[in-house]
């Protein structure tokens, strides 16, 4: 296999989903990280070993949590570009497909190496359960993306699904060059398994971390969330985002405030994306000038508005029925132009 024969496609202009002057002016996102399909298998409960049981309905969609991330981004206007290498096969030519429809040209495609896939395994209460085959989306190589530093970008997100990966040394120094750049890391559920030297090269990088409460507690070794944040702050020295799920989120800034932003109740389906969706529409509202607390209110809405819905990303309807909710609950706008 040569994956140095990859192609690189670039965007005409990171600009080019702005859709004012104004939109222009607003903080460039890069986006870099997996997509897949999610196999969506809904059933009652999760299986035990030699148990039988009928699903009760299975769908496609396009997944991954940098376009999950991607999606949400988008949804805001925000300029955005997504660096998320496509291989070959079935799922390939599904996850090209699907990119092409919903505005994303496909960056980098690796001839010679499937694309992978994610079983996504719903609960009856909406819960889910991953099993992720990993393909040519978890494969970084640092020159395929140094052709997109002809543009600049404000904001950068990677997983820490991708760091963990064999190529995520390539991932971390490529992060490295660019110091300029503020970082969102991801780490999720996989985050404790990432070798201790990659770790500490991404806290150096003083990322901002967003975490749900479980992964805040298993990376810091605390039992409290709030513990966990401050142990983190101090690791990265910078600010710490814990979702809650229904009981809101817990932000901890690097300037030491900390305060808590309910939550949205909402009849739960599934709960696939939500975290993804969570952290794009923070760097989404940030990008347009909002402030911490408001993007994470903001984020909150977005997160319960995925969850309320199947699969991880709001057609442009739902997105749009969604700020039109928030906004007359709370009389003012997100600040688009």
């Amino acid at each position: 296999m040569n994956q140095s024969a990859a192609s690189i496609h670039l965007p005409t202009d990171p600009n080019s989903n702005s859709k004012s002057h104004a939109d222009s002016l607003n903080k460039k996102i890069m986006i870099i990280g997996s997509t897949c399909v999610d196999i969506i298998i809904n059933i009652d409960h999760l299986p035990k070993t030699e148990e039988d049981i009928h699903p009760s309905s299975q769908s496609l969609a396009l997944g991954g949590c940098a376009y999950n991330v991607a999606s949400m981004v988008k949804r805001f206007g925000v300029p955005v570009t997504l660096i998320s290498p496509v291989g070959t096969g079935f799922y390939g030519e599904f996850v090209a497909k699907e990119l092409e429809k919903n505005g994303f040209p496909v960056a980098v495609h690796v001839p010679g190496q499937e694309n992978g896939c994610c079983y996504c395994l719903v609960e009856a209460g909406g819960e889910r359960t991953f099993m992720s085959y990993h393909g040519a989306e978890y494969t970084f190589r640092k020159e395929w993306m140094t052709p997109f530093d002809k543009y600049s970008y404000d904001m950068v997100y990677v997983c820490g699904l991708e760091i963990e990966e064999p190529t995520g040394l390539n991932l971390i120094e490529y992060l490295e060059s660019h110091p300029e750049r503020e970082l969102f890391y991801a780490p999720g559920p996989r985050g404790i398994r990432i070798g201790k030297e990659k770790m500490e090269r991404i806290y150096a990088l003083h990322p901002i971390l967003h975490i749900n409460e479980l992964e805040s507690k298993e990376l810091s070794g605390c039992t409290l969330a709030e513990d966990a944040a401050e142990k983190l702050c101090s690791l990265t020295g910078n600010t710490v985002i814990v979702t809650l799920g229904k009981n809101g989120t817990y932000c901890r800034e690097r300037s030491g405030i900390a305060y808590t932003v309910p939550g949205i109740p909402t009849a739960v389906v599934d709960t696939i994306g939500a975290g993804d969706s969570h952290i794009g529409a923070v760097m989404a509202s940030l990008s347009l000038g909002n402030s911490l607390r408001k993007s994470i209110h903001i984020a909150n809405t977005a997160a319960s508005a995925v969850v309320g819905v199947k699969g991880a990303s709001l057609t442009e309807k739902e997105f749009r029925e969604m700020s039109r909710c928030w906004g007359s609950r709370n009389k003012s706008s997100w600040c688009w132009a």
